[in-house]
């Protein structure tokens, strides 16, 4: 740090942030050549003229805890508890706890601030999170070690519904090994004011004072008040905002187009006779699901249902090779504004019907079984589970369950997409086969000869005097073989082997894992047949 650096430090404190900004809300940085600090405090609105009469700082670092005060009244001893230490009504954001150097120093941050947010604390980054109404995450709040930065948008709301300032209050002492004159400087201390700051800005020679040598230091130190947002925009709740999509197409091929507000569609009810119903089907690549299955932590794909956690759900017809369909009353009813906007990008013409599976769901209120086979393989894998907790195959550990949930038939005919889906089937399958429970079946000497669970399995399938279970272990070898040629390793001639047993070279790669899957669900029939 050096003097020519002073005023550029001193006019990024005083600027006006944007509402999008991580503002530096707290800052401690002590080197040999400067001591640089900031700290926050909230202000109750109506004490703005009386911060603003000094530069000097109204609450410091450790300040701002609770504590109990003594005092005489009328000849009685009195005790009173003030939560933040002070009865001027400031309240501390950033609160430094100091453990006397037994336990480690640490930054907090206001309770009430991270609650009114309903903030999640992401550990390993230090950062908190607020998840938004569509279920995406933004980062309000990221604390390091000597630093703290909050977003202003949060901070003018919560200063909104508070009624108060957030004062910036700042403190920088940069030294130099040059003196004033050396510097082309005076010694001198100019104060300034305006209707958000008051600050002082200082420089002065050590007179041979400083133990480091250093001979001259500029000093500033002041405060800035943050303005909170106008009271009607405090938290301000989700403004409802609906997408038209492509509903039809008219004589001469051009899209027709509607809104989705379900308050403008019609119904059963004889509301809005004339505009399109709430049941009017809209369709969509299927292609659309990508961004849900590739979060599996965040979203959930199911059979005719498509859900963020507990924010939001979707009820569509997910029973097509290339398509989804949703009713457009749903769209605007059940999507946020945001995945709405996703789902238009993908918006596509009218083509074929609604499934029947979903019709006699929605329309008939008629139990139904999914005929897509990605949906029968998951509920012929949970029965299994439930069935046969500890045999033929263990469940899946919570850090691979992601493998279970983006199991899907492909949604485009990518090599990536393809390897990938092998490779969740092996684990599911293959990896996932209970040796100990094979074991349980073999002597010492079959235990030690036989090598990898899928020869184990065959033996004792055999030892059961099982029929027709060839064609299962060579599907599960042929699995393991294509795992290990495409995703596990560098296509080579063991791949292209694989490849002509499953004639990759004439099918498209939908169909190819199509129909491993189909073999799959087989397996776990064959399982579930077992007595």
């Amino acid at each position: 740090m050096n003097f020519d650096k002073a005023k550029d430090y001193l006019n990024e404190l005083l600027r006006n942030p944007k509402p999008t900004e991580m503002l530096i809300v707290y800052f401690s940085s002590y080197g040999d050549n400067h001591n640089c600090g900031i700290h926050p405090a909230l202000i109750p609105i109506d004490q703005k003229e009386d911060i603003l009469l000094d530069y000097g700082w109204d609450l410091r670092h450790e300040e701002g805890l609770p504590e109990n005060i003594a005092y005489c009244s009328n000849g009685e001893k009195k005790i009173e508890y003030l939560r933040f230490g002070n009865d001027r009504g400031i309240e501390p954001l950033v609160i430094c706890r100091n453990f006397h150097g037994i336990k480690e120093d640490c930054i907090e941050i206001s309770e009430e601030f991270r609650l009114y947010h309903n903030l999640y604390y992401d550990a390993k980054n230090n950062t908190y999170l607020k998840i938004e109404s569509d279920g995406s995450e933004t980062t309000i709040i990221e604390v390091s070690k000597d630093q703290v930065k909050i977003r202003v948008k949060e901070l003018k709301q919560f200063l909104a519904v508070k009624d108060m300032f957030l004062s910036i209050q700042f403190d920088y002492r940069i030294d130099s090994n040059l003196s004033l004159e050396e510097l082309n400087k005076e010694q001198n201390l100019e104060e300034y004011k305006n209707d958000l700051s008051i600050w002082s800005i200082g420089y002065g020679d050590f007179n041979g004072f400083s133990c480091k040598g250093y001979k001259s230091f500029v000093r500033f130190t002041g405060k800035k008040l943050i303005f909170p947002f106008d009271k009607s925009k405090k938290k301000s709740s989700i403004k409802d905002e609906y997408i038209d999509f492509i509903i039809d197409v008219n004589d001469d091929g051009e899209e027709i187009l509607f809104n989705s507000n379900p308050r403008l569609l019609g119904n059963y009810f004889g509301e809005n006779p004339n505009n399109p119903h709430y049941l009017t089907p809209v369709y969509f690549d299927k292609e659309v699901l990508s961004k849900y299955y590739n979060l599996p932590s965040k979203y959930s794909v199911e059979d005719s249902y498509l859900r963020c956690g507990t924010l939001w759900g979707l009820q569509m017809d997910n029973h097509h090779q290339d398509m989804i369909c949703v009713w457009l009353g749903d769209l605007g009813r059940d999507l946020p504004y945001k995945e709405q906007l996703h789902w238009r990008s993908y918006n596509i013409l009218p083509k074929g019907k609604v499934s029947n599976t979903f019709v006699k769901r929605q329309l008939l209120a008629e139990p139904t079984d999914s005929e897509e086979i990605d949906h029968i393989f998951k509920i012929k894998y949970q029965k299994l589970l439930s069935q046969n907790n500890d045999g033929w195959l263990l469940p899946l550990k919570q850090n691979d369950q992601h493998h279970l949930a983006s199991l899907k038939l492909p949604l485009t005919n990518e090599q990536k997409e393809f390897d990938e889906l092998v490779l969740s089937l092996t684990k599911i399958l293959v990896d996932s086969l209970n040796e100990k429970f094979l074991n349980s079946y073999l002597d010492k000497q079959d235990v030690e000869s036989l090598k990898g669970s899928i020869s184990k399995l065959e033996f004792v399938l055999d030892k059961l005097d099982l029929e027709n279970f060839e064609e299962h272990i060579q599907f599960l070898r042929t699995l393991q073989g294509l795992r290990s040629s495409s995703s596990a390793h560098r296509k080579g001639r063991n791949y292209e082997k694989i490849s002509k047993t499953l004639d990759i070279e004439n099918k498209d790669l939908i169909t190819i894992f199509t129909e491993i899957l189909s073999k799959a669900t087989k397996l776990l029939d064959y399982f579930l047949n077992i007595k």
